[in-house]
């Protein structure tokens, strides 16, 4: 049986990537994102594909990266670059939403060093797993 999850959606997530997405894709994007929250009300059945990989693991948490496509591309999910990082909190059945991003939105050459750099500087209680 799979774990429901309450996802919370955290505020950099929001402000940041996720405004930009709505823009881009505008109706699409609204279709996309229930979609992707859906997903990640019963996450570990995600795990059961390649869709999501876990980055860090310790004791409760898990911080994964998660692919997707927005709806209505002909992209896959791998090929299009977009990807969601989550930190699941084992012990209360939480999902936080800490990015989604297209690799374009990243600078810099390498995609997991600079997620978790933007990790480490925007969220203080995931910093440690992040350097």
């Amino acid at each position: 049986m799979s774990t429901s999850y309450t996802i919370i959606v955290e505020r950099f997530a929001e402000r940041h990537f996720i405004k930009s997405f709505s823009k881009k894709y505008k109706g699409a994007w609204d279709i996309t994102w229930t979609g992707i929250l859906a997903q990640f009300r019963s996450f570990d059945e995600l795990f059961k594909s390649s869709i999501a990989e876990t980055i860090v693991r310790d004791s409760g948490l898990k911080i994964c990266k998660v692919e997707f496509r927005v709806y209505g591309t002909q992209v896959s999910r791998h090929s299009s670059g977009n990807r969601c990082i989550v930190a699941i909190h084992e012990n209360t059945n939480t999902i936080s939403v800490l990015l989604v991003y297209g690799k374009t939105d990243l600078s810099g050459h390498n995609e997991t060093v600079e997620w978790k750099r933007l990790v480490a500087q925007n969220y203080e209680e995931y910093r440690v797993y992040c350097k």
